[in-house]
């Protein structure tokens, strides 16, 4: 017997109430709280606004969308994005690969980590005809194509997409991805010269930073792209001009969607490479607003709610980051009302460093019992998800509300 019990990275959370069919007929969360009266955690997706967010931003670009799974790879939410007319997604692993393949036999899936195991890289391109690869090293160059020549492997008729990621400057992002991967540019231009004779398409990618409200800092990357591409001196195919593409929240107003997409064509044509093309790796952006969850309040002390839900559950931008998320008060009994007060929260484990400062505002007189709807948590939301101190007990169901905060640009869905 083995001793090793295989748990699944990528998968839906445990209790999926289904209650699929016409977006339109289905329920509110009020009416699912009232019908549930939830005791644990109960994430709410919205269909209907991550496939209308994926509508408005595969028409305002000027080129292909690649959704970045890791954002939120809960089936629910991949099939809403697909029904926005998506059909490029972007992987970092195995796990990702293997669960777009099952839900879309027909998709193109992109291998877009860096850095990928020798069994990860053999399965993409021998079992899902994953074609395209990033790399931002010498060694990760070798490896790929020690793997793709391999007996077992070859395939003479196919040479791979190999994408270069090319290292930013800080651009004042919420996270600054260039810390971990990228190649400085003279890598970058080394790099581009070596994987050209290989590869059948050969691009330059880059990523600004997650949660980046300056649409300059595309302008200044694509200007810098162009640097590399011309200093090379070969012909380059794709610009991958990643993802970071903003959502609202409390405390962060972004501009609209249009002034991104204007200093990304501005750009584009400052580089007058007419035959490159354009890709664009969002994940906040497409699902960002798409979702909520609804806690439950165990225990008020002042100004401080324990809730069941926390930085080892869906909240963990919540926590390190201090993200601060929309709220709303759901009452499990009749009351008056009061004023709306700031409130810190504690989650469910034994860690005092499951904390959420906030504030968050909600009315005064919240007790436990009541049930709090937090929303903006269609990004690294559920997907984050741990089995810390057993709080791992999760349900979905999928509703027909709007977002509980629009972000500028975005078409809101149909009433």
């Amino acid at each position: 017997m083995s001793l090793i019990e295989n748990r699944a990275a990528v998968g839906p959370l445990h209790r999926h109430i289904s209650l699929r069919g016409d977006v339109k007929l289905l329920p509110t969360v009020n009416e699912m709280v009232k019908t549930l009266r939830p005791e644990e955690p109960l994430h709410c997706v919205r269909p209907n606004v991550i496939s209308a967010s994926t509508r408005s931003f595969a028409t305002a670009f000027n080129g292909d969308v690649l959704y970045a799974v890791k954002c939120n790879p809960e089936p629910a939410v991949l099939r809403a994005v697909w029904d926005g007319g998506v059909r490029h997604f972007d992987c970092a692993s195995i796990s990702e690969v293997q669960l777009v393949r099952r839900l879309f036999p027909g998709a193109e899936i992109h291998f877009m980590h860096p850095v990928k195991s020798r069994a990860a890289i053999r399965e993409a391109w021998m079992l899902h005809s994953v074609r395209d690869f990033v790399l931002d090293s010498e060694s990760e160059l070798t490896k790929i194509m020690d793997e793709l020549n391999r007996p077992e492997t070859a395939k003479p008729e196919t040479k791979p997409g190999l994408f270069i990621r090319l290292g930013l400057p800080e651009t004042g992002a919420a996270i600054n991805l260039s810390k971990k991967f990228g190649a400085d540019i003279d890598s970058a231009i080394t790099l581009l010269r070596a994987a050209r004779p290989l590869a059948g398409k050969l691009g330059l990618a880059f990523h600004v930073g997650s949660q980046c409200l300056d649409p300059l800092a595309w302008r200044d990357a694509m200007q810098l792209a162009g640097e590399v591409i011309r200093a090379a001196g070969v012909r380059v195919d794709v610009l991958d001009v990643g993802g970071g593409f903003p959502v609202a929240y409390p405390d962060m107003d972004p501009p609209p969607l249009g002034a991104f997409m204007a200093e990304i064509d501005a750009a584009y044509d400052a580089l007058e490479m007419p035959w490159l093309k354009l890709w664009a790796e969002p994940g906040r952006a497409l699902v960002g607003g798409g979702a909520s969850v609804v806690v439950q309040v165990q225990l008020r002390r002042g100004e401080m709610l324990y809730i069941n839900d926390g930085v080892y559950g869906a909240l963990a931008d919540a926590g390190a980051l201090r993200f601060r998320f929309p709220t709303r008060l759901l009452r499990a009994r009749a009351s008056h009302g009061a004023p709306d007060m700031p409130f810190s929260f504690f989650g469910p484990s034994c860690d005092s460093l499951d904390v959420m400062h906030g504030p968050f505002l909600l009315p005064g007189d919240v007790a436990e019992g009541d049930w709090i709807e937090i929303g903006q948590l269609g990004a690294y939301g559920a997907c984050l998800r741990t089995a810390f101190n057993g709080f791992d007990r999760a349900a979905l169901v999928e509703v027909c509300d709007r977002a509980m905060l629009e972000t500028a640009g975005y078409e809101p869905p149909e009433e």
